[in-house]
């Protein structure tokens, strides 16, 4: 079983900074993209950023220039550097990790439990 455990949410004034962390534990023999998701009341779910095993990147347009995402294979663990933080990016935070585990071996999408970011004043 595989699980994923983010980390690092809060509440921060806007301008302020906020670093998530989201680590992949149990058998997992590869995983490919990573990613950042938001969700804020009565929205949909929306992609923030992704990260590939080689290291590409891409992000929304409302976020590109203030997010930052890395991600640390050693560890199963990606990060998401949140600098300029703005009022309309509270959010509920959530990791997705596409992985290879079990037996036989098969890829998985796998999502963390979400975590709060409010950016008020």
């Amino acid at each position: 079983q595989v699980q994923l455990v983010e980390s690092g949410g809060g509440l921060v004034h806007p301008g302020g900074s906020l670093r998530l962390s989201c680590a992949a534990f149990g058998i997992i023999f590869s995983i490919y993209d990573m990613e950042w998701y938001r969700q804020a009341p009565g929205n949909k779910r929306e992609l923030v950023a992704r990260i590939t095993s080689d290291l590409s990147t891409n992000y929304a347009d409302s976020v590109k220039g203030r997010f930052t995402i890395s991600r640390d294979n050693d560890k199963n663990t990606v990060y998401l550097q949140m600098n300029s933080l703005k009022p309309e990016d509270t959010a509920v935070y959530y990791c997705n990790a596409h992985l290879i585990t079990g037996h036989p071996r098969r890829e998985y999408d796998y999502w963390g439990q979400g975590t709060q970011v409010t950016v008020s004043s």
